[in-house]
């Protein structure tokens, strides 16, 4: 977001590269806490978020996002309640990748019931790709088919043996 900003003053630009670096060190230092979470550091972190995010520039663009951001701040720093949860939402955009890019080739698809066929074959094959089950030999499976060789238990018990 704050690569969108368009300074046109200097003052303006160190304003935001000061912010950029700020808001760097803090997730770095949360990629750190992560490894080792210690429930003594939460109340800095969450100390530290409102310094970052509740300061004033000047910069009218740079100051409502900072607002918007710190606005969002249950949700942006649910990691220090749970962990597990990642920084960032890599993971998430690479899943749905394949289905933006079937999407425009395509051209979409031209009924409700077929956008729901869709994305749910599109999530039963991510999820097979993550378990490394191929898909065929899964679907194979659940159509009785028996390609895969071996029976293969529900997703609902995969996923659990995942975790």
């Amino acid at each position: 977001m704050l690569l969108k900003l368009m300074p046109t003053t200097p003052k303006q630009k160190r304003l935001v590269t000061t912010t950029r670096d700020l808001v760097w060190r803090f997730y770095k230092a949360l990629k750190v806490w992560k490894q080792q979470p210690s429930p003594q550091l939460i109340t800095g972190f969450r100390r530290r978020f409102d310094k970052i995010f509740a300061r004033r520039t000047g910069y009218t663009e740079l100051d409502l996002l900072l607002l918007r951001l710190h606005r969002r701040k249950v949700e942006l720093l649910k990691v220090l309640e749970h962990p597990y949860i990642p920084l960032h939402t890599n993971a998430s955009e690479n899943d749905i990748r394949s289905f933006v890019t079937r999407r425009k080739i395509s051209g979409g698809t031209i009924s409700v019931d077929g956008r729901i066929a869709r994305d749910v074959m599109l999530g039963l094959m991510k999820t097979c790709q993550k378990l490394g089950i191929p898909f065929f030999h899964f679907l194979g499976d659940r159509l009785g088919l028996g390609s895969s060789g071996r029976p293969i238990p529900p997703l609902s018990q995969l996923v659990m043996m995942a975790s």
